[in-house]
C-alpha cells in the first residue's frame, strides 16, 4: 500500500489549501492508499538562518517533519498562491527539510520521492502561478513531480459540507493527480 503524505502550504485554520489537501487525501484513501495530512502549524520553524543552523542544528519541528516525510512514499502538496508564488511558510519548511541532519548527514528526506502538486485560490486562476514555483523548488530538491497538476479556482465555493468537492469535474481533475502520484510511487517502490 502506497503511503501518501498530504501537506497544505498555509497556516490559516480554514485555509482552502487545507481543505484541498484533506479532499485529496480522501480520494487517495478511496483509491486504496494510506493517506496522512500534516498541518505546518503543528511544526513551527523559525525562518531559515544559516547562523541559527550552525549554532543549533535543525529545529525540533524540522526533525519531526523530516521523519514523517521519510516514512511516506509520496507527497501531495496543496498550496495557496501568495503574490503569484508559494507562501513563505511552505518554502521555509522545504528549506529546513533540505538541510543536512547531523544524525543522517547524507540522507535527504526527499530521496526517491514522487509528488503531486495542487493549488487553491478564491481567484479564477486557482493558484496556477504558485504551481510553477512549487514545481521548480521540488524538482531542485530531487523530487520527481508528476506532470499532472490541479489548480482550484473560486475555492470558497469548491467544497461540499462533507469536505469533498462540490463539483464532479473538479473532483475528477484532482483524482487524476492523486491517481498518477499513487501509480508512479507504486512503480518506484517495485
Amino acid at each position: 500500500m502506497t503511503k501518501l503524505l498530504c501537506i497544505a502550504g498555509s497556516l490559516r485554520t480554514g485555509a482552502f489549501s487545507k481543505q484541498l489537501a484533506r479532499a485529496a487525501a480522501a480520494l487517495a484513501r478511496a483509491g486504496g492508499a494510506e493517506a496522512t495530512c500534516v498541518d505546518l502549524r503543528d511544526h513551527p520553524m523559525p525562518l531559515y538562518d544559516g547562523d541559527l543552523e550552525a549554532a543549533s542544528g535543525l529545529p525540533e519541528a524540522a526533525v519531526r517533519l523530516r521523519t514523517i516525510v521519510q516514512a511516506h512514499d509520496a507527497l501531495l502538496i496543496a498550496t495557496p498562491e501568495y503574490n503569484a508564488s508559494l507562501p513563505a511558510v511552505l518554502k521555509n519548511a522545504l528549506d529546513w527539510l533540505s538541510r543536512p541532519y547531523a544524525a543522517e548527514p547524507t540522507v535527504s528526506p526527499f530521496r526517491d520521492k514522487v509528488a503531486g502538486i495542487m493549488a487553491s485560490s478564491p481567484g479564477a486562476l486557482g493558484g496556477m502561478r504558485a504551481l510553477v514555483h512549487l514545481r521548480q523548488v521540488l524538482m531542485n530538491l530531487g523530487v520527481l513531480v508528476v506532470t499532472e497538476q490541479f489548480a482550484l479556482g473560486n475555492a470558497e465555493r469548491a467544497f461540499a459540507a462533507d469536505g469533498g468537492f462540490a463539483d464532479a469535474k473538479q473532483a475528477a481533475a484532482a483524482q487524476k493527480v492523486v491517481q498518477r502520484v499513487l501509480h508512479v510511487a507504486g512503480r518506484l517502490r517495485g
